[in-house]
């Protein structure tokens, strides 16, 4: 488990995961549409990551902690973040889906000079967010939609 992945594009993210790259800034995955997985890895999280978890039996460590990362729970990493992920069933497919977006997205804007003071980003704490089911299904309508704007050509 010494490998390090570097995840410095939003190219790099899909390339390891057999997505496609429909914008060269941001996408939306759905692992369930992987065709491939990694397993037993740890990674150099060079863009902003924000994950729902449906279902999987998977872990995920940031330092010596493990994420609390349940069912219906959001975990999000930004640059410099470096995550282990164990997948517990290897034949299992990750019923996770998210939103990924590369620092470049936000360059010059209000956004980006406010990123720093979002917490959630930082993890200042391992426990990832728990969702209501209203919460859940609204989250997944905006990553649908996201998706629809990101099938456009560049």
């Amino acid at each position: 488990m010494n490998e390090i992945i570097e995840l410095d594009s939003i190219k790099a993210y899909n390339e390891l995961y057999g997505l496609p790259t429909l914008h060269p800034l941001v996408t939306i995955v759905d692992l369930t549409k992987a065709r491939q997985m990694a397993n037993h890895v740890r990674m150099n999280y060079g863009v902003y990551a924000l994950f729902i978890k449906h279902g999987v039996s998977c872990k995920l460590r940031y330092g010596r902690q493990d994420y609390d990362y349940q069912k219906g729970t959001v975990v999000s990493f930004a640059p410099g973040q470096l995550v282990q992920v164990d997948i517990e069933d290897e034949e299992m497919s990750q019923d996770v889906s998210g939103l990924l977006f590369h620092p470049d997205l936000i360059y010059g804007t209000s956004l980006a000079d406010k990123m720093s003071k979002y917490s959630f980003f930082s993890y200042e704490q391992c426990e990832a967010l728990h969702l209501s089911e209203q919460e859940l299904q609204m989250l997944t309508q905006c990553l649908r939609n996201m998706q629809m704007e990101t099938e456009h050509p560049v």
